[in-house]
């Protein structure tokens, strides 16, 4: 993605060192859910990366850090080339305006003394994208349309008079109205019904597609990852493990954990692999690793080199990058260039 942007062009959101510790003091424990990331997300080609890992590998504090939701231990997020809390008021507007999120669950976003309406008129008013009640109303009946919605039927209902289904799909609308530049979807269909998750992903490929609004797709879902998303970033423990081109990464896993994660992944048929039949220690991953490798004791390839001192990303492939000893004998890349081995493609209807 480096060499598409344009010459002296700041990155659209960029995290530099971001470190999120929570607890400590005397006495306390302390526990470290995000340790020096590094990450690009490029304004131009608009893409879908998914950041995946298991509870409590410190996706949804990521996407909290990149909202300006919370604030680095150390490290900094940067709009547009400028930390979030040097912002002015102005320019937190626009960066309001630019970075929305959609959240996990879809009930919890609904006060329900409110009607469906109120929800798509909020930004309108925010943003002052109406100068009319007219076109106020035009323009939520467009983007409820725009993401399979009737408009007759939904608009002056209440949340609990609709599905799951119907409420995540308002939320992408409300988004919609907003024309971001980009979305930060935690967990968006991990509370819908399977038979709807199809249709709520084709709504993000659209806003992809149509819109050009780049997605930073959060989940612990392979499967999801993978229908949805261009290039893929694993998080083990609040660090990249595995990043690149998601084909590469989720048809032939090089780490020992993104094998865990895709060998987790129910089969139909039991004799037909998706992963590569990697068994791991299952062991509690709790412990402080110290300087070592955070996934030394559940890996079966665990060396002293893993005891001693933590792995940094190794370009194994074009479009990969491994933190892994065991790929010790090709060059590395630092944090700060791995969107240079992402891929530049949209998505299309069927991912």
């Amino acid at each position: 993605m480096n060499e598409m942007r344009e010459l002296n062009s700041p990155a659209l959101l960029q995290t530099r060192g971001v470190t999120k510790v929570f607890g400590g003091g005397i006495g306390k424990s302390k526990t470290t859910a995000i340790e020096n990331f590094t990450f690009t997300i490029e304004g131009e080609p608009p893409s879908i990366t998914a950041l995946v890992g298991e509870s409590g590998s410190g996706k949804s504090t990521l996407a909290q850090l990149l909202l300006g939701l919370m604030t680095p231990t150390s490290g900094e997020v940067l709009y547009l080339g400028k930390s979030l809390d040097r912002m002015d008021a102005s320019e937190k507007q626009q960066f309001r305006r630019d970075i929305q999120i959609i959240f996990q669950d879809p009930f919890d976003v609904y006060n329900p003394v409110y009607k469906v309406d109120h929800l798509l008129t909020v930004p309108i008013e925010k943003f002052h994208l109406a100068s009319s009640k007219s076109e106020r109303k035009q323009l939520m009946e467009s983007a409820l349309v725009a993401v399979g919605l009737d408009p007759q039927e939904l608009l002056g209902r209440y949340p609990h008079q609709l599905s799951g289904g119907q409420r995540q799909r308002i939320a992408i609308a409300r988004v919609l109205l907003i024309r971001p530049r980009m979305i930060i979807a935690d967990e968006p269909v991990s509370m819908v019904d399977a038979s709807l998750r199809a249709s709520i992903l084709a709504n993000l490929q659209q806003l992809n597609r149509d819109f050009r609004i780049s997605i930073l797709y959060i989940t612990h879902d392979l499967a999801t990852a993978f229908q949805i998303s261009t290039n893929i970033v694993v998080l083990y423990r609040g660090s990249v493990v595995e990043a690149g081109d998601i084909t590469e990464v989720i048809q032939s896993p090089k780490h020992p954990y993104t094998q865990l994660l895709i060998d987790s992944i129910p089969k139909p048929n039991p004799s037909q692999k998706w992963g590569g039949g990697a068994t791991l220690s299952r062991t509690s991953s709790a412990a402080d690793p110290g300087q070592g490798c955070k996934f030394a004791d559940r890996c079966p390839h665990v060396m002293q080199a893993c005891r001693i001192s933590r792995p940094p990303l190794f370009k194994t492939e074009e479009h990969r990058a491994v933190a892994c000893f065991l790929y010790n004998d090709v060059p590395q890349i630092g944090l700060e260039d791995l969107d240079t081995i992402f891929v530049s493609r949209q998505t299309t209807d069927n991912g």
